[in-house]
C-alpha cells in the first residue's frame, strides 16, 4: 500500500511533488521517492512495505533497460500465476514482489494487461521511450485516486488533500445537497472544486497532460462461473488464502456479524493460525441493542484469535475527535468512519493488514434496503393504492421511511430507500443514470449499490480511516473471481438475505451468527443524542455555526434541520452527525 502522485505541466518541479509527498506521509512511511522523467513530469510515492519489504522492491520500480518505471497502490492477489507466465515467456525477475509483477504485465501486454490483475491498485506506469503515462484504478475502486486539470497542468494523487496544497480549491457547494441526503459527494466528484475522483475500473493512456480519454478495463475471466454454493465455497476459501498472506503481521477486523466471522473461519479451519482480532465495543449500558462486541467475544472463544475489544465512550469519542478529523481526507456521513479510524490505532501497534467483511452485504443483499425492496417488488400495487393510509400510522422511524419513500418509479423507491430522506426529483436524477437497464431489477439495485454506497462510502471510510496508521486494509468479498460469480447470478433469491453466506456459516456451527439480528457499524448516535448532555450541545452548537456561515449553499430541508437541530434529535441523529462532521470539516479547511 502507498500513496502516489504525480504533476505534470506549468509548475511541475522537485518542491511540488515533495509537498504532496509530506501530505500523505502516514500512507507510506517505510519508503519515499519523487523522481522527473522529463522536463515537466514529476512522480513521487510513499511507500508502506505489505511485500517484499526488501528496498530491491522499492519504487519507482524499473524495467531493467531503463525504458519504463511504476509507482503504484495495491495488491496483486494472483501475482504468483501470472510470474510464472512471464517466466515461460522468457522473463526475468530481481524480486518476489508483486510490484515487479506489475511492471512487466504492463510492459509485455500495454494496456491489455490491465486485464490479469487480479487485486486493488491504483497506479502510474511511465513508458520514457513514447513519453506516455499510463494511469489506472481496480475495477471496485478499492484504491482512492483523484485527479486535478487545467489547460497547463495536470495533478494525480492518492489524496485529495496532496492535490489542495498545490493547488487551494474552494467548496463544491453542488455536493452539499448530495451529502445531505447520501452522505458523500456524487461519483466521480469532491468536496473541493475542480478535484475529481479517478473512476473505478478506468484507465487512461496520457500523451499530453491537458487532454485523456476513459477507456474501462474489461474482465478476462476463464472460470467456469455456473453460480453454485459450491463454487462459491471454493472461490471463497481461495480469496481468504490470498488476501490474508503477506510478508508483515495481518490482523482481522471482527464485528461479530455473519461476514468477517464467515472470513476468519475459513481461514482457521484452513490454517489453524490464530490472528489478533479487533472489535469495537459499545459502553455497557448499550450493548443489550448494539451487542457486536458481545458477539465477536464470544466467536473469539469458537475459533480462537488474539482477540481486541476496544471500548468507545464519549470521552474516548471527544478524546479522538480533532485528531480523526484532521485525518479525514473527504467528508463522508458514516459515523464508521471513527470507529474505523480507532481500529486502525489500535491495530497499528500490532499489524500492518486488517481484514474486513466489505463488500458481502452490497453483492449479496444484506442490507435493510435491499429487504425492503423486495417487499416493495411484491406488494408494489396495493402499497401505492393505500400509501396515503398507511402513512398515518405512528408505527416508527423505520417504517414511516418506508411508506414515504414508494414511489411508481422502482428505481426512484430504491434511491428513497438508500437516502435519509426521501430525494428531491432533480437530485434523483443524477443517480438514477448509474443503474444498469442490463440487469434484472433487484439485481440493477444491488449493481447500484457496489458502484455507490461501497466506493463512496464503505471502502473510502476504510481507506481512509486505516492508512492514516498506515495500515492496509482488505476485502476479500471483491475479489475478482467472486465478482465474476456474482455477475452470473440469475437466480434473483440467491441474492436476498445471504443465503450462501448464512449455509456457509451453518457448516462451522455459526447459525448463531447467521440468525443475528443486523445491526448498523456505527455510533450509538441516538443514545447519545437521548441524554442531551455534552454531545448534543457541542454537536448542535457546530452546526448551528455552520448554518449561519454557509446556509446559503443548503437546500431547504437542511437548512430548517441546522437552523433548529434539537428538533431533529430523535429521528435525524444520523444526519445531525453527518452535518456535524461536513461542519468541523468545512471549518479546518476553511473552505
Amino acid at each position: 500500500m502507498c500513496g502516489i502522485h504525480l504533476i505534470w505541466g506549468k509548475g511541475a518541479n522537485e518542491k511540488a511533488i515533495n509537498s504532496m509527498l509530506g501530505r500523505s506521509q502516514h500512507r507510506g512511511p517505510d519508503q519515499q521517492a519523487s523522481f522527473s522523467p522529463w522536463p515537466g513530469l514529476w512522480i513521487g510515492v510513499n511507500r508502506l512495505k505489505i511485500l517484499h519489504t526488501g528496498a530491491e522492491a522499492d519504487q519507482p520500480f524499473w524495467a531493467e533497460d531503463g525504458r519504463s518505471l511504476l509507482i503504484w497502490n495495491g495488491e496483486l492477489y494472483n501475482f504468483q500465476e501470472i510470474r510464472n507466465l512471464l517466466i515461460q515467456a522468457g522473463i526475468t525477475f530481481s524480486t518476489f514482489s508483486d510490484t515487479e509483477v506489475v511492471l512487466h504485465v504492463l510492459r509485455v501486454f500495454g494496456t491489455k494487461g490491465l486485464e490479469k490483475l487480479h487485486g486493488m491498485f491504483a497506479l502510474v506506469f511511465v513508458d520514457l521511450t513514447e513519453k506516455s503515462v499510463l494511469v489506472a484504478r481496480d475495477i471496485n475502486g478499492e484504491k482512492p485516486l483523484y485527479y486535478a486539470q487545467d489547460p497547463d497542468l495536470l495533478l494525480i494523487s492518492s489524496e485529495c488533500s496532496s492535490i489542495q496544497s498545490l493547488n487551494f480549491s474552494p467548496i463544491d457547494s453542488t455536493q452539499v445537497e448530495p451529502y445531505f441526503y447520501f452522505r458523500t459527494a456524487t461519483p466521480g466528484n469532491t468536496f473541493f472544486k475542480g478535484i475529481h475522483e479517478w473512476m473505478p475500473g478506468g484507465h487512461g493512456k496520457i500523451l499530453n497532460p491537458t487532454t485523456f480519454r476513459w477507456n474501462h478495463i474489461p474482465s478476462d475471466s476463464h472460470l467456469s462461473l455456473t453460480p453454485t454454493f459450491d463454487r462459491f465455497k471454493e472461490l471463497l476459501t481461495d480469496a481468504v488464502l490470498n488476501q490474508f498472506h503477506a510478508d508483515v503481521p495481518v490482523g482481522m477486523q471482527l464485528s461479530g456479524g455473519a461476514d468477517s466471522s464467515l472470513l476468519y473461519a475459513v481461514w482457521y479451519r484452513e490454517t489453524g493460525i490464530p490472528l489478533p482480532s479487533f472489535t469495537i465495543q459499545v459502553e455497557q449500558k448499550f450493548r443489550r441493542k448494539y451487542a457486536d462486541g458481545n458477539a465477536a467475544s464470544r466467536f473469539a472463544k469458537q475459533f480462537p484469535s488474539k482477540h481486541h475489544p476496544m471500548e468507545i465512550t464519549q470521552t474516548i469519542f471527544w478524546e479522538n475527535w480533532d485528531d480523526y478529523l484532521k485525518s479525514v481526507d473527504q467528508p463522508i456521513g458514516d459515523s464508521a468512519g471513527f470507529l474505523n479510524w480507532m481500529i486502525g490505532k489500535e491495530a497499528k501497534k500490532s499489524v500492518k493488514v486488517l481484514i474486513s467483511g466489505a463488500g458481502a452485504d452490497e453483492l449479496w443483499g444484506g442490507y435493510q434496503r435491499h429487504k425492503a425492496f423486495d417487499a416493495y417488488q411484491k406488494n408494489k400495487d396495493s402499497l401505492l393504492r393505500f400509501q396515503g393510509i398507511l402513512r398515518k400510522l405512528p408505527l416508527g422511524r423505520n417504517y414511516h421511511k418506508f411508506i414515504t419513500g414508494i414511489d411508481q418509479d422502482p428505481l426512484k423507491t430504491f434511491l428513497d430507500f438508500s437516502g435519509l430522506d426521501t430525494i428531491p426529483q432533480d437530485l434523483a436524477g443524477v443517480y438514477e443514470g448509474i443503474f444498469d437497464p442490463n440487469l434484472p431489477e433487484y439485481t440493477q439495485i444491488l449493481d447500484f449499490d457496489r458502484k455507490v454506497y461501497l466506493v463512496q462510502d464503505v471502502l473510502k471510510i476504510q481507506d481512509n480511516a486505516l492508512m492514516a496508521h498506515s495500515v492496509e486494509g482488505r476485502s476479500p468479498y471483491l475479489d475478482k473471481s467472486l465478482l465474476e460469480l456474482w455477475k452470473n447470478v440469475k437466480d434473483e433469491e440467491l441474492l436476498k438475505g445471504k443465503p450462501w453466506i448464512r449455509r456457509f456459516l451453518d457448516e462451522f456451527d455459526l447459525a448463531w451468527i447467521a440468525d443475528r439480528k443486523k445491526v448498523g457499524f456505527g455510533l450509538p448516535l441516538q443514545e447519545w443524542f437521548a441524554e442531551n448532555g455534552e454531545f448534543s450541545k457541542r454537536v448542535f452548537s457546530s452546526i448551528k455555526a455552520f448554518e449561519k456561515s454557509h446556509g446559503e449553499l443548503f437546500p431547504m430541508k437542511m437548512r430548517l434541520l441546522a437552523n433548529r437541530p434539537e428538533r431533529g434529535a430523535k429521528f435525524h441523529f444520523l444526519t445531525l452527525y453527518n452535518l456535524f462532521l461536513l461542519a468541523e470539516w468545512v471549518k479546518l479547511h476553511k473552505l
